[in-house]
């Protein structure tokens, strides 16, 4: 059976969506929702695990601690290595940016 990543895409809401995909000997794969969302100022992500990212729909920028901030159209991906410090710095508001990500 086949599912799509943009069917049931949620509404607008106070936080991101986040929603696992997949979960499986070390590995995580999940859909992440934002509708302008951002990480609250001087919070950073600080991961245990890599993480490979990629937009499929919208625009994002992700920042880096001490280094350049990343800009994110659709079709762009990154990977962030485990324990980089980074946070999502912007999503463009009132539409949907759609995220793919693999924790590994």
């Amino acid at each position: 059976m086949s599912e799509n990543i943009f069917t049931n895409i949620p509404k607008p809401a106070d936080k991101e969506f986040f929603e696992a995909l997949l979960i499986k000997d070390g590995l995580k794969i999940e859909r992440i929702v934002s509708y302008g969302h951002e990480t609250p100022k001087h919070e950073w992500y600080d991961q245990k695990q890599n993480e490979w990212v990629i937009l499929l729909k919208g625009e994002a920028i992700v920042s880096f601690l001490e280094e350049d901030e990343v800009r994110l159209g659709a079709g762009d991906y990154i990977n962030i290595p485990a324990h980089k410090k980074h946070r999502v710095s912007w999503t463009k508001p009132n539409e949907e940016s759609v995220w793919l990500t693999v924790h590994y």
